[in-house]
């Protein structure tokens, strides 16, 4: 074939009126042209803790010292990152007047996914290299200390009577040294795909092989349509940046409607179906519409993927997510991942949904370790960081947590996640609830409009600190469809527990049976979903229905045990603790907190030492000894 994209030409032939302008670092410029089964419960509890190891979940110290921010000597800095790594920054848009449809974030995307294609590089992902916009001074060499690249891909976009004209250059950064710029023009209407040729100069002046198959691959046009590709791009950066907080619903929804507002332009644009795919996904698996319903419509564009690209690495992206978060069937996700990498080398999602799939299956150390390999390609990516915090968490691993939402915070600092969650660490470590109040009250302060976001969190230390003043606030806060925490609660459930500490049993009674007559009906269409029969079981207990809270309890232990999802089977776990307490069930409760507290868990010093739920346990030996041993000790030098 030939190596070269026909339809480059060369600058120079078309007119150019745009003044010079200069890349980062340059120093001469470029002419331009961008749910009461005590025994049976036992069982499940003791088999879940076998399977788990009994603690044999330290993570990874490599990760430690990765999350700790520890870097190379400058001495060794041009030898610190992969040869063969590159970053594309996001390309400016030189057109004036500034066109409705600016096509510079477009051709980045379209020239960044052709280069992760190549097995020999190592390409750093989308949502890290997008922090750096093309209208601010670049360091090229900050720039690449930072994202971990030993090579930068910078460009300009003008567009000029239907024509684009683009520049792109190649800079060792690690050196400061300019490599090679090269300038092209395209046709609007032929703007994406066909980039074999230029990918295969990149690959030479980095010495990087670059396989026949790999620049098919990159020559291959997505789409035609501009827009569509536009809408694509913008719903694919929501779905990447879903977070811990309230915002998951409202950026998922949004998604939706832009990629089927980019798939109403073009049928047959088979990565939005693929796109669509996980989004309804997102949706069913977080619990906000946890329907079959939408469990179709996520199947429905998965097979619109396979009809128009069965073999594509996305495809098998999708269909693996699908498996994991659709129906948490590991074994074909893990298959279809294995398929996805072959053809995604540079894909950090692959290695992330590999991490969580561990994670899941109680391999914390397997997890620790893809997990690792995701941050390497994405490394600015904290909503990770907060994922790798969160791990940390479940293995009650505090130090590390704390370091991991510290790199987070360094990364977005005016992250409402990382903030808070970096708070959330003391209250669970040392039962010390200060930080997380302080967080939550000055975020409060800068940002008013950000209290539903933040309303899980400050009810939580509220309630610790027994500040029913705050915990009031708090409750007015809390969005119509209620909070998501570990499990999704109605308001009504908040309102009732709220109540219950205030020792107001008449609101807590009507509360309660109002969140009753709501979770009942997720019960009805979805009676396999355990953490929605779990807190049916919890509403229950706070009715006094100790028969039905106890054996609802159970049974969603039965339908997700730890030995078919570590993370969320824990939390029943938990919860099955304190629904027996709720219930007078004294030595049941003390036994499932035990059981709880052997394996990994959010079950932790702080939420045992002052949240309410454990009231009824107060002052027993055997729950004040099992606090004690959760008890932080003093760290020897």
């Amino acid at each position: 074939m030939n190596l070269c994209t026909e339809d480059l030409t060369n600058t120079k032939e078309m007119q150019n009126p745009t003044p010079t302008r200069q890349f980062a670092g340059e120093g001469t410029p470029t002419p331009l042209p961008d749910n009461h089964r005590p025994v049976v419960t036992t069982i499940l509890v003791l088999a879940a803790a076998v399977a788990l190891g009994l603690g044999s979940w330290t993570l990874s110290r490599r990760l430690a010292l990765q999350i700790s921010g520890q870097t190379s000597p400058k001495s060794t800095y041009v030898a610190s990152f992969p040869e063969r790594s590159i970053a594309v920054l996001p390309f400016e848009d030189l057109t004036e007047p500034k066109p409705k449809l600016s096509v510079a974030d477009s051709v980045q995307d379209d020239i960044l996914t052709a280069l992760s294609k190549v097995a020999d590089l190592r390409v750093i992902s989308y949502t890290s290299v997008s922090a750096y916009t093309p209208n601010e001074p670049r360091n090229l060499r900050n720039i690449a200390q930072g994202l971990g690249s030993a090579y930068i891909l910078e460009g300009r976009v003008q567009q000029v009577e239907g024509k684009a004209l683009i520049t792109v250059q190649l800079t060792d950064a690690r050196r400061n040294a300019k490599l090679w710029t090269e300038s092209f023009t395209r046709d609007l209407g032929h703007l994406l795909g066909g980039h074999g040729g230029l990918v295969q100069r990149i690959c030479w002046r980095m010495a990087a092989n670059i396989s026949p198959k790999e620049m098919n691959a990159a020559d291959e046009s997505p789409t035609n349509d501009l827009l569509a590709y536009d809408l694509y791009v913008r719903g694919k950066t929501l779905i990447s940046s879903v977070s811990f907080n309230a915002q998951i619903n409202e950026k998922l929804v949004q998604a939706v409607q832009l990629l089927n507002q980019a798939l109403a332009r073009d049928p047959n644009f088979y990565l939005v179906y693929c796109q669509l795919a996980s989004a309804h996904i997102y949706l069913y698996f977080f619990g906000y519409d946890h329907t079959q319903a939408r469990l179709a419509l996520a199947d429905d564009m998965l097979k619109a993927a396979v009809r128009l690209h069965p073999d594509a690495g996305e495809t098998h992206l999708a269909k693996a997510t699908f498996y994991y978060r659709g129906r948490l069937d590991y074994d074909h996700a893990r298959a279809e991942l294995a398929l996805a990498q072959n053809a995604l080398p540079n894909n950090s999602e692959i290695f992330e949904l590999t991490g969580y799939i561990d994670r899941r299956q109680g391999l914390w150390h397997e997890s620790a370790r893809s997990l690792q390999r995701a941050l390497e390609l994405d490394p600015r990516n904290y909503f990770m960081l907060q994922q790798i915090a969160y791990s940390y968490q479940e293995s009650r691993q505090f130090g590390a947590m704390a370091a991991a939402m510290d790199r987070a915070l360094a990364l977005a600092p005016d992250d409402l996640d990382n903030r808070v969650t970096r708070g959330l660490v003391d209250l669970e470590w040392r039962g010390d609830t200060r930080p997380l109040h302080q967080a939550i009250q000055k975020f409060l302060a800068e940002h008013p409009d950000s209290a539903p976001d933040l309303a899980d969190q400050w009810l939580y230390v509220a309630l610790c600190e027994r500040d029913l003043f705050a915990a009031t606030n708090a409750l007015a806060a809390i969005p119509a469809d209620g909070i998501s925490t570990d499990l999704n609660f109605p308001r009504a459930w908040c309102e009732g527990l709220v109540a219950r500490v205030r020792g107001d049993a008449t609101a807590a009674h009507a509360a309660f049976l109002a969140a009753r007559a709501e979770i009942e009906k997720h019960v009805t269409n979805q009676p396999d979903y355990g953490a929605a029969l779990c807190v049916l079981g919890l509403i229950e207990a706070g009715l006094g229905q100790k028969e039905e809270a106890m054996r609802d309890g159970q049974h969603a232990i039965e339908l997700l045990p730890t030995t078919k999802d570590a993370l969320d089977g824990a939390e029943l776990m938990r919860y099955l603790g304190v629904i027996y307490a709720w219930c007078g069930e004294r030595e049941m409760a003390i036994r499932q907190i035990k059981a709880t507290a052997r394996i990994p868990g959010t079950l932790s010093y702080g939420n045992l030492k002052l949240h309410p739920f454990w009231d009824a346990l107060r002052g027993d030996p055997e729950f004040e000894k099992i606090v004690s041993d959760l008890t932080p000790r003093p760290v020897r030098n």
